[in-house]
């Protein structure tokens, strides 16, 4: 996804019911669910006995809740800031008992119970945020709300154009977690290079500031990046520690 250089005002409700009320066709930010459903198996495991209950963050039009459903996930939770969306969704997937959808604005989600979901994904959520004004303040909300909507060991899944030397030092200041990271081509499914340059399903070896994988994956690698941040009730948001990461 391309944000452009202005800033535009991705945190406001109106922008978002003015752009859906004129885009009527399903639309997925970044990758579709077929191309990312290797990882988010891998680190959201689905279970015959216990269903996961999963939180997509900024859902708009996008096909990737019903995906998720498809595959077998039974407690899918879909928000967006906008009331347009959301109406669209809810009366699309009417139907559809293990998808809802609700109006709500990310950084606030007082609406849903502290440790409530097992796990939150995010594609292109914060990125929309951190092209906004007031845009550390906007990302700094909505990981807080993250974080304390997840349950312990519950995982965010953050699909970002983010480079490791940005996107790190906002999400260990902003709460304390257990961070991997993965890449995937930007290219479409079909589009893909057979074998994929990256292994989906690898994370790549993150030190420090992120340096090591910037330098393994080298300049403006055509790549999104996918932060794989585990929520750990020991790791105390506040206490001056040196940050977890795997």
């Amino acid at each position: 996804m391309t944000m452009g250089t202005t800033t535009q005002a991705y945190g406001e409700s109106r922008y978002w019911d003015n752009r859906y009320a004129n885009e009527s066709e399903s639309f997925d930010w970044y990758q579709k669910y077929q191309s990312l459903a290797p990882l988010i198996n891998l680190y959201i495991p689905r279970h015959p006995n216990q269903h996961n209950r999963i939180l997509v963050v900024g859902c708009g039009n996008s096909a990737f809740s019903e995906g998720m459903a498809d595959d077998g996930y039974e407690d899918v939770v879909s928000i967006d800031i906008s009331s347009v969306v959301i109406q669209t969704m809810q009366s699309k997937y009417s139907n559809r008992q293990h998808l809802k959808y609700l109006q709500m604005d990310v950084r606030d989600m007082s609406a849903f119970e502290t440790a409530s979901f097992d796990a939150v994904v995010d594609k292109g959520t914060l990125d929309s945020l951190l092209c906004g004004s007031n845009s550390r303040q906007n990302a700094t909300e909505m990981l807080e709300e993250v974080w304390r909507v997840l349950k312990d060991k519950g995982v965010y899944f953050l699909v970002t154009y983010g480079a490791p030397l940005y996107r790190l030092r906002l999400l260990r200041e902003s709460c304390s977690w257990m961070i991997k990271l993965h890449v995937i081509e930007k290219l479409s499914c079909e589009d893909k290079p057979e074998p994929p340059m990256w292994d989906l399903t690898n994370p790549v070896p993150l030190h420090g500031d992120g340096s090591s994988a910037e330098e393994l994956l080298g300049n403006n690698p055509d790549v999104h990046y996918i932060y794989i941040c585990t929520k750990d009730n020991s790791l105390k948001p506040g206490v001056k520690r040196e940050p977890s990461v795997d």
